[in-house]
C-alpha cells in the first residue's frame, strides 16, 4: 500500500510540473509534506519522478503512437500523466513487475478521473507492454 500511496504522490508532483508550471523540487516538497512517507517511499517517488520527466519526450512519443484518432495533448493531464508514470515503470524499473505497473495505473486512473479512463489507460498500457515484451525478444 505505500508503494500505491508513493505513486499517487508522483502524480501529483508531475500533475503540478506539468498543469502549474511549478518546479519539480518545490511540488516534490510540498507534496511529500502534505502526504508524508517513509524515506524509503520519498525516493520511490523521486526516482519515478524524474525518471518519467527525464525521459518524457520518448514516454509520449510511445504513447502517442498508441492512441487511435487521439492526440495526446487532448488526453486528460492526470491520464497522461498516469500513462508516463506506468509507462517509465514498465521500461526502466526491472524489480516491478509490468502487470503491477498496469493495475496501479488503472487504479490511479479510476480514483483521479473515471471508470472509462480506468479502460482507456488498459487499453493503451496494454499494447505498449506487448510491443514492449516483443521488442526485448
Amino acid at each position: 500500500m505505500k508503494r500505491r500511496l508513493a505513486r499517487e504522490c508522483a502524480l501529483k508532483v508531475l500533475f503540478m510540473n506539468e498543469m502549474g508550471a511549478n518546479e519539480t523540487e518545490e511540488a516534490f516538497e510540498y507534496i511529500t509534506e502534505m502526504e508524508p512517507l517513509p524515506e524509503t517511499e520519498k525516493e520511490f517517488v523521486k526516482m519515478l519522478v524524474e525518471g518519467t520527466l527525464e525521459r518524457r519526450a520518448e514516454l509520449d512519443s510511445l504513447i502517442s503512437q498508441h492512441l487511435v484518432n487521439w492526440r495526446l495533448d487532448r488526453v486528460a493531464a492526470t491520464v497522461r500523466n498516469i500513462l508516463r508514470l506506468a509507462l517509465y515503470e514498465i521500461k526502466y524499473m526491472a524489480d516491478v513487475p509490468p502487470l503491477v505497473s498496469i493495475n496501479e495505473a488503472i487504479e490511479l486512473a479510476k480514483a483521479y478521473h473515471d471508470e472509462e479512463a480506468g479502460r482507456f489507460v488498459n487499453g493503451i498500457l496494454d499494447r505498449l507492454l506487448k510491443e514492449t515484451i516483443e521488442g526485448k525478444k
